[in-house]
């Protein structure tokens, strides 16, 4: 009888969250689009059948919420909760920033990529990391750096190419030009290194060409609807996992090898006269070559794809609004810091499009959110940027017009516009809290020197009919899907 009642109270623990989702789903059926659910598979024909606009999907399932929050059942009963509450969002990356962390499945799954990287750890190993590259990206010879890199890439190769382009009145993917401009940006400002990606002939660069693929692999991994599968392909070294461990292999022996020069350099010289990451890093006693490895390509992570990401997305919206683009082509270029209206179309553009859609954290404790769902030790919990930037509830009716005005305040006296501040937690797209993103402002620099430089000599024509949204997709950071195809047209003054 014990024995009866102790399997019975047991068998209805694990059946609770079954349970539980099975009367959330009754309850919202007739006024959601909570997918249905089913024993052992869950949600699975519903995940399938939305598996290549998982971004779309989720934030469309959320806008038919009341709290703007769902919870998904994945095969085998594994949840994941999928918010754009600005209370669950503070309450997540703030308050109890100490449940929340990146936990097993995004360590386990990044690990063979980024290592123990400040992307991809939690505790005293983060600490440890942020405050060192804190200390770095706060100092003025760095941003100093930043500046030099950017204008330098801006003016040596990116100008030169667009004029040769509007020339040749060719077609270019604008998308994979940003990126190139992008990845020799970051890999200067990280390592030093110029991989020369953004050049006449487009060349690819083995460096670049690994890392897009690494990133690629990576995100495939996090989708995966079945993820057992990807680690049995790890395990027999096959398919994509194959294709991975080549990609990570040429990414990390490579990284490995800049360290190895720059270590030299400093045991010759006592002192670097370079002021990248790397060097500091080296310069200021950390040499253990894991670490500096891991940190670094994490950086190049942030680095390579947000920026571009975002400018893609700006370029195309501008294009279908004529009257914004007038007002962000007239500043000076070396007002960067006054560009105040380019520095609204940025942040308007970037709540549509968020370079990163999307990002997820584990409860490490059982707790509950303020909007008063559940969350079971283990659960993933997912913010949705990309959903909050398109809910009325949070940006009014007019939420779908694209409006730079929203970011700005009119001084009655002097009738010059002030850029508002956004709270962090409904626009999270630079995250918010402990791991807000610290290379915020010189993303901001680096955006605005592009459109600066850019649309003060050319026009930027996209070939696709207007009024045809492309498809936004998402890897790690999100893209454009099937590329940016544009014209470039030089100014006539």
């Amino acid at each position: 009888m014990i024995i009866d009642l102790e399997f019975s109270t047991s068998l209805l623990i694990c059946l609770l969250p079954f349970l539980l989702i099975f009367f959330i789903n009754l309850f919202n059926s007739k006024s959601t689009k909570i997918p249905k659910s089913y024993p052992i598979i869950g949600s699975y024909f519903s995940i399938l059948a939305n598996k290549h606009r998982r971004i779309q999907w989720t934030s469309d399932v959320i806008q038919t919420t009341t709290n703007l929050t769902f919870t998904l059942v994945r095969p085998f009963g594994f949840l994941q909760i999928f918010t754009a509450n600005p209370s669950n969002v503070q309450y997540i990356l703030k308050t109890h920033f100490h449940i929340y962390q990146k936990g097993h499945v995004f360590k386990s799954t990044m690990a063979d990529f980024l290592g123990d990287g400040i992307f991809n750890v939690d505790g005293e190993i983060w600490k440890y990391q942020r405050q060192v590259a804190s200390h770095e990206f706060n100092t003025k010879s760095l941003r100093k750096f930043v500046e030099t890199v950017v204008d330098a890439e801006l003016n040596e190769r990116l100008i030169p190419f667009l004029a040769v382009a509007a020339a040749e009145k060719k077609v270019v993917d604008f998308q994979d030009i940003l990126q190139r401009f992008a990845f020799d940006n970051i890999c200067k400002i990280a390592f030093g290194y110029d991989p020369a990606y953004l050049l006449p002939s487009l060349p690819q660069a083995k460096f670049a060409v690994a890392f897009e693929e690494a990133v690629k692999l990576s995100s495939e991994r996090f989708n995966a609807i079945f993820p057992f599968l990807w680690k049995i392909k790890r395990h027999f070294n096959f398919g994509t996992e194959k294709k991975f461990r080549i990609a990570v292999d040429e990414v990390r022996q490579f990284a490995k090898q800049l360290v190895k020069e720059k270590q030299r350099e400093l045991n010759e010289k006592s002192s670097l006269d370079s002021v990248d990451l790397l060097s500091r890093f080296l310069s200021v006693g950390h040499t253990d070559e894991d670490f500096v490895t891991d940190i670094v390509i994490s950086f190049i992570l942030a680095g390579r794809d947000t920026t571009s990401a975002a400018l893609t997305w700006f370029f195309w919206l501008i294009s279908e609004h004529p009257e914004i683009k007038s007002k962000s082509e007239s500043p000076v270029y070396n007002e960067v810091k006054e560009m105040i209206y380019t520095h609204a179309s940025l942040c308007e553009s970037m709540r549509f499009y968020p370079p990163v859609p999307i990002d997820t954290k584990t409860a490490t404790e059982d707790n509950v959110l303020p909007d008063g769902t559940f969350v079971k030790k283990g659960t993933r919990v997912s913010y949705h940027p990309y959903a909050m930037g398109r809910t009325d509830k949070l940006w009014g009716k007019d939420w779908d017009e694209f409006k730079p005005e929203r970011w700005l305040d009119k001084d009655e006296v002097t009738g010059n516009w002030n850029f508002v501040t956004k709270d962090m937690y409904t626009y999270p797209v630079f995250q918010a809290g402990p791991r807000i993103c610290l290379g915020k402002e010189m993303a901001f620099l680096q955006m605005k020197r592009v459109v600066a430089g850019v649309l003060r000599r050319f026009k930027v024509v996209p070939v696709t009919e207007k009024g045809v949204e492309p498809v936004f997709i998402s890897y790690l950071t999100a893209k454009m899907k099937g590329g940016f195809h544009v014209t470039i047209e030089e100014r006539d003054h």
